[in-house]
């Protein structure tokens, strides 16, 4: 009878095992092991953008994405979040869909709360506007930014009107990064056209210093200082929201 009873109480707790927990659900569906309304024991929500960004049209399954429809959910989450102070991104992209990348760094850079960026690896192609729309940005001494004009894949039907929607959409690349980092338009026109830099390619990759001395990211660092100068940021934004309260 004892040993019916066991048998029978390991039974019913079988189940349970093979449940997935709420924490490996989020694991593979984000890539995180939490998200912003989750996020109760730290008042700091880390957002990682990696691989490819996947905008409009799905990539195959063994590239490496980020999709946008994950983002943008969290970062209105981010905003409404009352226990979340502010947001460290962490970029390791080789870029992806330009629409979906503004959309992401515009989400950025009107986000309320303090932002700090670090780019470790690569924060290449669209990857640069997203690295420069948080509020601080950081880049590691080993990191690389490749700057160049936009490209277009697949068949082109009306190549002058396509000319000019490429144009147009690169124009909205160059502003955006120069409103959001100390680099002169000038500057970044030029590297993104140079010639030589890339085989058989127009661009330049940009390495660690040399972001920093073109003015397109604010400084070279990890994860340490990116800490630090948020936090230093979270009580700028909690002083002035407290004299405006005053």
């Amino acid at each position: 009878m004892v040993n019916d009873m066991k048998t029978s109480g390991g039974d019913q707790e079988q189940p349970k095992d093979d449940k997935q927990t709420p924490l490996m659900e989020k694991i593979q569906q984000l890539g995180q092991t939490n998200v912003p309304q989750l996020s109760q024991d730290s008042k700091i929500h880390c957002l990682t953008i990696v691989g490819q960004v996947e905008g409009h049209l799905q990539l195959p399954p063994q590239n490496k994405t980020t999709k946008y429809e994950h983002l943008i959910p969290q970062i209105v989450a981010i905003e409404q979040n009352p226990k979340i102070e502010g947001l460290l991104v962490i970029l390791n992209t080789v870029g992806g869909d330009v629409e979906a990348g503004l959309a992401i760094s515009e989400m950025l850079a009107s986000l309320s709360k303090p932002t700090v960026s670090i780019v470790l690896g690569g924060g290449h192609s669209i990857g640069v506007p997203i690295a420069v729309s948080c509020n601080y940005s950081f880049i590691a001494e080993t990191a690389t930014m490749t700057i160049h004009p936009i490209r277009l894949t697949g068949l082109v039907i009306g190549v002058p009107q396509t000319f000019e929607y490429l144009d147009k959409m690169q124009e909205r690349v160059i502003n955006f990064v120069t409103k959001h980092s100390n680099i002169a338009e000038e500057q970044f026109k030029e590297l993104m056209f140079a010639k030589g830099n890339l085989t058989r390619d127009i661009g330049t990759n940009v390495i660690g210093t040399d972001a920093v001395t073109y003015g397109l990211i604010d400084g070279v660092g990890g994860i340490g200082p990116a800490m630090k100068k948020l936090m230093e940021l979270i009580e700028v934004n909690k002083n002035e929201n407290e004299g405006i309260v005053q």
